[in-house]
């Protein structure tokens, strides 16, 4: 929830505002409106208090994440020096329970950084749509003509930004028609009675859009695996995709990553009682490492107990398990108490134990599985039991497994220790969702993940696939996947389907699962629907995987640079030179020619300065080094407008007015040449910010930006001061005169 304030001014000094609650990304519930006018004293005090107390509280974040950031960083060089990877984890666990939530907030709401200042590396990748259209082709109707058609489409578009379907359609008219031919010998069509050519260039169309959806859908999964902080993907023009990656420097790891294929995978999943008891077995072994870690020799060998399910009452849940999963897919806390539990016939090992030292005695027990919730499914998959390892029995069935995303990181390096991998099943590997699970928890949202134990080898991969398309189920228009498979695959797919029927086949791509639906029957033919997506969103998500695990263009790199963070560091301090010198200098050259009246409109210029990086902040905006030009082209800006003001004043106290007739006639005249020069420099930096990208538009916005609260603070702000200075009838005020003049009353 936050609190905005809305100001608004008039040139008689009547200052209107009204407080507003955000209660939602774009619900707002006003709580209070009024007005002041700044005649009166206590007006012109909160119109200067309030803008700096709101500029506070927005960049009290960014200083936040700094100081965090630095804390950080001091955790991870401890990290690097312990002796063992699990030490290493275990500081940066500490880390993250006792700052990462504040640090997550802080950087969330802090002011952003472009790349030039903060060091990184910078990729422009283009997808071959003239591949993509040679692929598309069909390939017995290939022929000389066709191939000089595709040279002059990739020759013309390498210096050109226009569509690359247009360049093509516009070669093909001139070549290839010229020969009598036309676009139905080279493309399969279904239809050749409705307009047969404008369909095939409709599909090319499409095709190519959805070419560089999957690739960046593919990249920005990749990316996040990598661990960047605060990517910025997106989509230039009609085949292209910036990247820029701040903190990068690792330029031939990050290269590797973005050229590999996507695999896209068809693989079974395992998440049986042989995994449960893997996990049990974990437990034991990690207990036992931690006992002889602290000198603690009895009864290691005297647990006799494999893995049960046990009784709910025997262990506390919201201490054992730290979040509960509440979606369709997972057990709902609200019910938790009307789930039944399998029982065991094993004595409980903490009967008698208090609430407190049974949990606690489970933690040190279950060093592996409290990371995580465990799920059984009993009487055909319709319930669900959440599962304690205390006993020696376990159900035969299917588990699900929900991890919290601050966990997964442990989780993992767990099951990378030798030692541990040697006690799993063979033939398994574990993957994770791509897409977490929101959900609800006492301290606010989380994100919850499943994660499953699937077959080493696939089923079957993404090249048999030849089509996949997002639709609705016709009797209860819920969002479906129909993907259609090549013969080989069909084949394949028909055996695989039979011999698997109520099992889970997950959809696998670059290790994380898109889906993993239950097969219900044998489906022949190639042609298959996926069911039980939440909503159009993750099906049009899944329509895109599936179809990026038979892309057929390719996507290249076609530049690539790295900032370094000394560069970037170097950025900072020239710009904030500059910044700090021309502010000087304006400071300085106001306050010496301007007296006292010079030393309000350097309030004012600091005042803007201060506004213009809050509302940076505040709308999500990013600071870069053009930004900064941008803020030194305002500073002037806003004190040619105080000179116009104060200059209208000398002229009317020299012309014998009264001190306040002055400012009053200064102020008001002055006004129509500062709106005129600020609204055509406006109009400047608006047409810029709507038609140039990259380094331009940062340029753009602080520029933008400061022209709004030039208005606000080299008029509104100043005026105020100066009543506020003169509010006891004085007769004189320093406007930078050889010598004060005195009114005429």
């Amino acid at each position: 929830m936050k609190l905005i304030i809305l100001l608004f001014y008039q040139l008689e000094l009547n200052l209107y505002f009204c407080y507003f609650v955000e209660l939602e990304n774009t619900e707002y519930l006003v709580i209070n409106c009024g007005g002041i006018f700044l005649k009166n004293h206590l007006g012109k005090i909160l119109l200067i208090i309030i803008p700096i107390i709101v500029a506070i509280f927005t960049l009290l974040p960014t200083y936040n994440a700094n100081q965090l950031e630095t804390k950080r960083k001091e955790y991870v060089e401890k990290a690097k020096n312990a002796e063992t990877p699990a030490d290493s984890l275990a500081i940066l666990d500490e880390f993250a329970k006792l700052y990462g939530k504040d640090l997550y907030s802080a950087k969330s709401n802090q002011l952003k950084l472009g790349l030039d200042l903060r060091g990184g590396m910078y990729v422009t990748l283009e997808v071959d749509v003239v591949k993509l259209i040679e692929e598309t082709a069909l390939k017995t109707s290939l022929d000389e003509t066709f191939n000089q058609v595709l040279d002059a489409t990739r020759k013309e578009s390498a210096d050109s930004e226009e569509d690359i379907v247009d360049i093509f359609v516009k070669n093909f008219n001139t070549i290839a028609r010229a020969k009598n031919k036309t676009l139905i010998k080279y493309f399969p069509i279904s239809d050749i009675n409705d307009n047969p050519e404008e369909r095939i260039v409709e599909k090319l169309r499409a095709d190519a859009e959805d070419a560089i959806n999957q690739a960046q859908e593919v990249i920005r999964q990749r990316i996040d695996q990598y661990g960047v902080a605060e990517p910025n993907i997106q989509k230039i023009g009609s085949r292209r995709i910036i990247l820029e990656l701040p903190g990068v420097q690792n330029r031939d790891q990050m290269l590797e990553l973005l050229k590999s294929t996507a695999r896209l995978e068809f693989n079974l999943v395992k998440n049986s009682n042989a995994v449960a008891k893997a996990f049990y077995n974990i437990d034991k072994e990690l207990a036992r490492q931690a006992k002889l870690k602290k000198g603690d020799i009895s009864n290691l060998a005297t647990d006799s107990s494999t893995v049960v399910a046990g009784d709910t009452s025997k262990a506390d849940t919201t201490k054992v398990v730290a979040v509960t999963p509440t979606d369709s897919t997972k057990v709902d806390s609200t019910k938790a108490d009307s789930a039944s539990v399998a029982k065991a016939d094993t004595t409980d090992p903490y009967a008698g134990m208090s609430q407190e030292d049974a949990s606690k005695a489970y933690m040190a027990d279950h060093p592996f599985t409290t990371h995580f919730i465990t799920e059984f499914y009993q009487e055909g998959g319709t319930k669900r039991d959440i599962v304690y390892y205390v006993n020696d029995q376990l159900p035969d069935g299917e588990y699900n497994f929900t991890i919290a995303k601050s966990s997964i990181p442990k989780v993992k390096e767990i099951l990378r220790r030798p030692e541990i991998a040697k006690r799993l099943p063979a033939g398994i590997k574990f993957a994770f969702d791509a897409k977490p699970r929101e959900i609800k928890t006492k301290d606010g949202i989380d994100s919850v993940y499943m994660f499953y134990a699937i077959t080493s080898e696939p089923l079957l991969t993404g090249e048999v696939l030849t089509e996949a398309m997002q639709s609705f189920r016709p009797e209860d228009n819920s969002p479906v996947v129909n993907m259609t498979m090549n013969s080989e695959g069909a084949n394949k797919w028909a055996k695989i389907t039979d011999e698997n029927k109520g099992n889970r086949i997950a959809i696998v791509l670059d290790d994380l699962i898109y889906s993993a639906p239950v097969v219900r029957d044998r489906i022949t033919g190639g042609r298959s629907e996926i069911s039980g997506m939440a909503n159009v969103e993750e099906a049009r998500l899944l329509e895109i995987i599936l179809k990026a695990g038979a892309l057929k263009a390719p996507v290249q790199i076609i530049e690539e640079r790295i900032v370094g963070p000394s560069l970037g560091e170097d950025s900072i301090n020239a710009g904030l030179t500059a910044s700090l010198f021309g502010a000087l200098l304006v400071v300085l050259y106001m306050g010496l020619y301007y007296k006292k009246a010079g030393l309000i409109a350097d309030l004012a210029v600091i005042m803007n300065v201060l506004l213009i990086l809050t509302t940076l902040a505040a709308l999500k905006g990013t600071l870069t080094l053009p930004g900064i030009a941008g803020i030194i082209l305002t500073i002037g800006m806003a004190v040619d407008a105080n000179v116009l003001i104060f200059e209208r004043i000398r002229e009317e106290l020299a012309l014998g007015r009264s001190l306040r007739s002055a400012i009053d006639e200064g102020y008001k005249r002055a006004m129509t040449a500062i709106i005129d020069s600020n609204i055509t420099t406006a109009f400047t930096a608006l047409i810029l910010l709507l038609l140039g990208t990259g380094p331009i538009k940062g340029f753009a916005t602080t520029l933008l930006i400061g022209i709004i609260f030039t208005l606000f603070t080299a008029i509104t702000i100043t005026r105020a001061v100066v009543e506020i200075m003169i509010s006891n009838k004085a007769s004189e005020f320093d406007f930078g005169q050889p010598k004060f003049v005195s009114s005429t009353k």
